[in-house]
């Protein structure tokens, strides 16, 4: 299956660049996510990748081999759209049948294709069914099942799972994955949801505004951020801004000031120079909380206290919000401590210095550097 190369696409809609100078290289056979917010150009990089648009700067290698202005046909890349186009007057069996039909396939062979195909989708209830009688998931299935039966060496996904009720998500994520990467397929899919791009991608890309940001595993994304925004958007954290002060072999420290007070916090090492304007970022995951006793005559040690503003039940854990003078800070628990903090507590909160990541104050400002648009 082939290599895919990007290599500084550009494509603009009226003043709007969806693309700009976007380069990506997608290995063979690899399951890739690409991972953005809306409006991020997630849609037009794959329809640039299927000849569906054609770039107006940069191009598009297969192996090597330039296949930008190549018809779609050339190419052998399937690509499940927002918009399933089936076909109203066939069956599900029928819409999911149509490619191997038009290749020639052996009939045993396509059967057995499309019965395992439509097995996988859970549409075995529905296989005589018409688009009409479907709902949109179901429609969605369909058309997921009718591109994984086109014999393509290139899978391209946009937002696959979308439509689906949450239970049933959560078992296509892995059924999926598991089925291209049994069948050796190259896979690029798009997604805003960022449990959807951890869980299946071989690696993540994250896209902002037109251009790749960061590529790697998973575990590297998350956990190693390049950018406030990765670091935001991967994985929520809690976001401080300060001035960069000593740094040690083991941590660096930041001095995170407010109207109200100043404290010192720790946080991985790092070369940037002492008295630069930094942002720290912290999963909230990695946030510590210690309940400060009324009666304790010194608080816990933290970097700060604040107070417990809402604690929220999400099932297998909890987020609690505490006010402090440097804003709001969240913290995600285990659920067992659901009853271990509630409203008006007093907290210190801290974390390991490696859950911290520090960076520059972006040239453009942290707020445009936050903003999801």
């Amino acid at each position: 299956m082939p290599e895919i190369t990007l290599d500084g696409l550009v494509k603009a809609y009226g003043g709007t660049r969806a693309a700009d100078g976007l380069s990506l290289t997608v290995r063979n056979g690899e399951y890739l996510c690409i991972l953005g917010p809306t409006g991020s150009g997630k849609t037009t990089c794959l329809r640039m990748i299927c000849g569906l648009a054609v770039p107006d700067e940069g191009k598009v290698l297969f192996d090597g081999r330039d296949v930008t202005r190549e018809p779609v046909s050339r190419r052998k890349a399937a690509m499940l759209s927002q918009v399933y186009s089936l076909f109203p007057s066939k069956t599900v069996y029928e819409n999911v049948m149509f490619s191997p039909q038009t290749q020639e396939w052996p009939e045993d062979d396509a059967k057995q294709i499309v019965k395992s195909m439509i097995k996988m989708v859970h549409m075995e209830g529905k296989a005589h069914s018409y688009p009409r009688e479907l709902s949109g998931g179901q429609q969605q299935r369909t058309a997921l099942a009718r591109a994984l039966a086109s014999d393509s060496d290139v899978l391209l996904l946009d937002e696959p799972l979308r439509a689906l009720d949450a239970r049933l998500r959560l078992e296509l994520r892995k059924e999926l994955r598991s089925m291209v990467k049994e069948m050796g397929l190259t896979s690029i899919h798009v997604t805003h949801d960022q449990d959807e791009a951890l869980e299946m991608a071989d690696r993540i890309a994250v896209i902002r505004k037109g251009r790749i940001v960061q590529v790697g595993t998973p575990m590297d994304v998350f956990k190693n951020p390049l950018t406030p925004f990765v670091a935001n958007f991967v994985g929520r954290s809690n976001i401080f801004v300060g001035k960069m002060g000593r740094s040690f072999e083991s941590h660096s420290e930041v001095m995170i000031s407010s109207k109200e007070c100043q404290f010192t916090v720790r946080a991985r090492r790092t070369d940037i120079q002492e008295g630069s304007d930094v942002v720290v970022a912290v999963k909230i995951g990695s946030t510590k909380l210690e309940k400060v006793q009324p009666d304790a005559v010194e608080e816990k040690e933290g970097y700060v206290s604040g107070r417990v503003e809402r604690v929220l039940y999400e099932g297998a854990t909890i987020t609690v919000e505490i006010e402090t003078p440097a804003g709001l800070v969240s913290a995600k628990l285990p659920n067992r401590k659901f009853e271990d903090h509630v409203a008006d507590d007093v907290v210190s909160i801290w974390w390991l210095p490696e859950a911290a990541s520090v960076f520059r104050v972006p040239p453009e400002g942290l707020e445009d550097e936050l903003r999801l648009d």
